[in-house]
Parts: C-alpha cells; sequence; structure tokens
C-alpha cells in the first residue's frame, strides 16, 4: 500500500466523508473489485472544454485538469444526452477507464452523445482507496437500510418525465417553494438516476429540511439494478425520510417531494418504483414533464396504463400555448410552466389533502 493526497474527491462518496489522504492498494498485479460502490484513486489524463467539472461533496463544482488526482467510484450510466459507461469486467492499478458523471462515477464507456458532452474524460487508476483493512466501498457507510416493506404512508408528490433535461428539477424546485411558502414542512428524494447532489440541494434552497438519494444507500446508480433492489432501497428511503425529526417540531413532513432521475422508459427503474403499491397509494400529485406534444401524449398514457396518472404535464412542451392547448385539449390535462408558474394545481392537491384527511379521521 502506498499513500497518496487526493487533490478532488467525487460527491458520490459523500457519506464516507473521505480525507485527502489516503492509502491505496496499488500493487499492480494486485487485481481490484469491479463490484459497483468500489472506491477508486485515479489520475485525469486530459483536458477537456466540456464536460470537465467534478462536483465535490460540498456541492461546489471544481474544473478537473491534466494530471489532478481524483476519488472516484465504479457505477453505470445510461444516459440520452450523455454518457453510456458500464462496469469493467476487471481492473488493475495502471488500467484506464473514463469518468461518466459530475458526480464521481466511472466506468467503461461504451458509447456517448459527443455533441452534448463531447468524448468521456479518460483516467488511470491509481489503485483502490483502503478503509480498515480493505478497499472502500459506499455501502460501508449509509444513512438507512433497504426494506421489503414500507410504514410510511406520508403524502407524495412525485416528478418524472419522458427523459433527461425534460425539466424536472425546474419544476420540483418551483412546487418546493410554493408550499414551503405556504408553511409545509417538506422532506426530498431522488430514487434514481446517476449519483450527485445538485438536484436535492436546489430544492434545500427553497425549503426541504431533509433528504435523500439512492447514494445514502450505498448505490451510486440505479441504471440496469434489479427491481427488487430499486424497489426496497426506495421503500428504505422514504420510511427514513417519514420519521419524526425533534430538530424540526418532532413531527414527519407533511409531504415528501420525489424526482426521479432519466426518463420513465430508460432502465434507471422509474417504472419499477411507481409500481410499488405503497408508492400509488401515497401519491397526491403527480407531475410529468415533456419536450414536446408526442412525448408528453405518451407520458400520461404511459402512467396511466401502470396506474399512477399523470396530474399535471411540465416542461419545454409548455413554453407557449401550442403546447399547452393540446396538453388540454388532447390529452385531458393540466399544464404547468416552471418559468411563467400558475396556482391552479393547489386547488387540486388542497383538495385530495382534505379528502385524505377525512379518511384517515
Amino acid at each position: 500500500m502506498t499513500g497518496i493526497l487526493i487533490d478532488k474527491i467525487g460527491s458520490v462518496t459523500k457519506n464516507l466523508e473521505l480525507a485527502h489522504k489516503q492509502e491505496i492498494m496499488d500493487d499492480p498485479a494486485v487485481r481490484l473489485p469491479c463490484d459497483m460502490g468500489t472506491v477508486l484513486a485515479a489520475k485525469i489524463l486530459e483536458d477537456k472544454t466540456i464536460y470537465n467539472e467534478l462536483e465535490l461533496p460540498s456541492g461546489r463544482f471544481s474544473k478537473l485538469k491534466k494530471s489532478d488526482v481524483v476519488a472516484v467510484v465504479l457505477g453505470e450510466r445510461l444516459a440520452l444526452k450523455g454518457f453510456v459507461g458500464v462496469l469493467p469486467k476487471s481492473l488493475y492499478p495502471g488500467d484506464m477507464i473514463h469518468l461518466l458523471n459530475m458526480g464521481g462515477v466511472a466506468g467503461e464507456c461504451t458509447s456517448a452523445n459527443v455533441k452534448a458532452v463531447g468524448q468521456p474524460l479518460r483516467i488511470r487508476i491509481l489503485g483502490g482507496i483502503v478503509r480498515d483493512g480493505q478497499i472502500a466501498n459506499i455501502n460501508q457507510k449509509t444513512l438507512f437500510a433497504a426494506k421489503s416493506s414500507m410504514q410510511s404512508t406520508v403524502p407524495l408528490i412525485i416528478v418524472t418525465g419522458t427523459s433527461m433535461d425534460s425539466g424536472k428539477t425546474t419544476v420540483a424546485v418551483e412546487i418546493t417553494k410554493t408550499l414551503s411558502r405556504m408553511g409545509m414542512k417538506l422532506a426530498g428524494a431522488k430514487l434514481t438516476g446517476v449519483g450527485a447532489l445538485r438536484d436535492l440541494y436546489k430544492m434545500h434552497d427553497y425549503g426541504v429540511y431533509k433528504s435523500v438519494s439512492f447514494v445514502d444507500a450505498g448505490i451510486p446508480s440505479t441504471a440496469n439494478l434489479n427491481a427488487q433492489m430499486i424497489t426496497e432501497m426506495t421503500k428504505g428511503a422514504l420510511d427514513y425520510l417519514s420519521q419524526k425529526d425533534p430538530a424540526h417540531g418532532n413531527r414527519e413532513p407533511d409531504a415528501i417531494i420525489v424526482e426521479f432521475g432519466d426518463g420513465l422508459m430508460g432502465k434507471y427503474g422509474v417504472e419499477d418504483v411507481l409500481k410499488i403499491p405503497e408508492i400509488k397509494n401515497n401519491v397526491r400529485l403527480h407531475i410529468g414533464c415533456a419536450n414536446d406534444p408526442v412525448g408528453a401524449a405518451g407520458l400520461v398514457r404511459s402512467c396511466a396504463s401502470i396506474g399512477v396518472p399523470l396530474d399535471i404535464v411540465s416542461g419545454p412542451v409548455t413554453d407557449n400555448d401550442v403546447g399547452k392547448n393540446i396538453i388540454h385539449d388532447e390529452l385531458g390535462v393540466m399544464s404547468y410552466n416552471a418559468f411563467n408558474p400558475t396556482t391552479e394545481w393547489m386547488d387540486l392537491i388542497i383538495s385530495r389533502w382534505l379528502h385524505a384527511y377525512q379518511l384517515s379521521a
């Protein structure tokens, strides 16, 4: 083993609270674990002018430079407008792989949307970061455990989409801001996608008091995860967020805002989560985001077939009256534009809250 100084630490390692001085297993003859969540030290091999930053555990972004030493985590990514990458089948110190996202998830890139993000950044593996005598994995320190059953009955406001970059975070933040200003106590969750902090931090900026993602269960990415792992992680996350918090009035949240990374048809497990019976029972508002009318129509019909129908369509499709009229006239769904927000949806959500309260009284 060798001592090493890490220049920049990926946010996906946040729960390990890594120091910049680390011991690494760097024997070139020793095969490194290729498991999801394995924590590695790597050297940046080149400079890029696009998609060239690393999100740190603080949430701050730092520009990556050639020869920087970084802490990354093995995982997969299947981004429509980014990189496609898989876990390496074999890995030794000295091998080259790629940085797949800004949170510090790394793997072997097999495809890239070069126009949007350029070529993947190449990194040279220096060794596995050692903790307590073994190569670290982010699953060694988690905030909550996966659960086979779920007790939470806290109302859910969920935001799905046709794909990445369809407006999900923008609308989730706007809804959060409005409800927080009304005095509601809100928690937040991101249950699918690739590990990064920025979307949850945006919710915190507008009132969410507590949040988690799949990273807090030791999962760097939900790409290609089996349905059981995703559903059990989801149940554990929502039960954790539903606990009474002495620091915030010793009561459970009034609602949990849930944003799903990627789109409904992606391989990140969105549909698996929506099919969970407890999720269906707890949803009070479902917002779907789309870039165009055809995408909106497909999302409305798909969510209805799953049993979690859309209440509102948002995203770029609502940027002017053309899309709004199609959504209303053809799909029979309310529209909402987060850049020019209106309040019609509040009548819907308030009536559902009152109805649920009356049933439980």
